[in-house]
């Protein structure tokens, strides 16, 4: 029994000095700790680390979502407008209330859209794709198109067509009418065309030569509809 005791106080002794080099090695809580490191928490500090008046500024500036559409976003918005159309006159004044009503609505970018689309109303109607011109026209100027299709083709007549490009491409008005927009744009292109009668005999234009043509052409688009696509509503030629 002597020698299981003096055992045991030994291993006493031992984890008394265990225990008291542990302490000396890794300190002792004080309450001033700094807390474990989290990588997922934000790195500034606290409201309540910063005071009362900075931690109310904080919540008060946490809870304000700044919206678009007010102040320098509207300012913005008419920026490329007026790179465009010079303010206060009525050309600017028109895209401006267009793109009050279609925020989306650029001219440039719908310029470049209304030149794609000027070229393919041009070949497709010289190529007879009624299909393709019903997407892009209004009823009323499709059926006008149709129409002279159909004349057409009564006669046994067939058009032959290449589309050099556009030189020039500049809007005139705009404006709105209760929700429609509605966008004039002058038109100056250059086009190889000649008709030819069912026998193949040319009867109107020259395949060899290219024509300049100007057109005045005006898109429209109601802004109420989910449909962003724009139309042609009306049609006219210069000489």
């Amino acid at each position: 029994m002597e020698g299981s005791n003096l055992v045991t106080l030994i291993f006493i002794v031992a984890a008394v000095f265990v225990f008291l080099q542990l302490r000396s090695v890794l300190g002792k809580r004080t309450g001033h700790e700094r807390p474990p490191f989290d990588p997922y928490s934000q790195t500034r500090e606290s409201p309540a680390d910063k005071g009362t008046d900075a931690a109310a500024e904080d919540s008060d500036s946490d809870n304000v979502i700044t919206l678009p559409g007010r102040g320098e976003a509207k300012a913005d918005a008419y920026r490329e407008i007026d790179r465009y159309a010079k303010p206060g006159t009525d050309l600017n004044a028109g895209l401006r209330a267009i793109r009050d009503q279609a925020r989306d609505f650029e001219p440039e970018t719908f310029l470049s859209g209304a030149k794609m689309a000027y070229e393919m109303i041009v070949m497709s109607f010289a190529d007879g794709d009624r299909k393709t011109l019903k997407n892009l026209l209004s009823k009323d100027v499709y059926d006008g198109f149709a129409t002279a299709l159909d004349e057409r083709e009564a006669r046994g007549e067939t058009v032959q067509s290449s589309f050099v490009g556009i030189d020039k491409a500049a809007i005139t008005t705009a404006e709105m009418r209760d929700a429609e927009a509605y966008v004039t744009i002058r038109f100056v292109s250059q086009l190889i065309s000649a008709t030819k009668d069912k026998n193949g005999v040319v009867i109107d234009g020259d395949p060899e030569a290219v024509v300049e043509v100007k057109d005045v052409w005006t898109f429209s688009r109601d802004t109420r509809s989910r449909d962003p696509n724009w139309r042609l509503v009306a049609t006219e030629s210069e000489e």
